[in-house]
């Protein structure tokens, strides 16, 4: 690889790093071969560091540009050690978690689901592959309704209510249980553990904001 090539390649992983929050939901099942991808170019790219300073004491550090690549080689090598997926929680950035709840299935298949406080929520599912889901909110009564949704991998069947009961886990970390149905005929539901729940505050901060006269 040439230096301009050097150069480019770290700039284009540093980016795509930093912005893995937005783009690997949408990856499928292509995630895997995209993150070995990953995983091999930043291989590549610590060796190419450990190159260039291995060249520039030989040159008694005497050569500018070399290193101008190697400051952004350690930077770009050490900062995605650092924050392996990105400098910027853009999770955060969009809004506040009222509710999180997660599980793991068959095969070490992972979910993870949010609430936002702006009654928008994501749904993460790792399971050979990334899927994501997005969609909007509201609550009526003791009954979550889900609207507006779009997923990754468009024919799949969406919840669309869910509830909140007593947890089945056993475990200090849960506080409760979100069964998802997907109908009024799904009987049996898909359980997440809550792990933090603050609808209760966002229902008074609603309250408030709309009173009743």
């Amino acid at each position: 690889m040439n230096n301009k090539g050097l150069v480019l390649t770290a700039i284009i992983f540093f980016l795509l790093i930093n912005t893995i929050y937005y783009w690997e939901g949408k990856l499928d099942l292509w995630a895997i071969p995209v993150f070995l991808l990953l995983a091999f170019v930043y291989a590549l790219l610590a060796f190419a560091l450990l190159r260039q300073i291995f060249f520039a004491f030989r040159e008694k550090f005497v050569n500018k540009q070399r290193l101008y690549r190697i400051g952004l080689l350690i930077i770009v090598v050490g900062l995605t050690l650092y924050k392996p997926y990105g400098l910027i929680n853009f999770d955060k950035l969009e809004g506040e978690d009222m509710l999180v709840a997660g599980g793991e299935g068959a095969a070490n298949c992972s979910t993870i689901f949010k609430l936002k406080d702006d009654f928008t929520f994501r749904e993460w599912v790792g399971c050979f592959g990334v899927t994501e889901t997005r969609g909007k909110y509201y609550l009526q009564n003791d009954t979550i309704f889900f609207t507006n949704q779009r997923s990754s991998r468009p024919g799949d069947q969406l919840y669309q209510f869910a509830v909140i009961r007593p947890s089945i886990w056993g475990s200090s970390k849960i506080f409760a249980d979100l069964v998802r149905y997907k109908d009024m005929s799904d009987t049996s539901g898909h359980i997440l553990g809550i792990t933090k729940n603050e609808l209760t505050q966002l229902m008074k901060i609603q309250a408030e904001k709309n009173p009743v006269n």
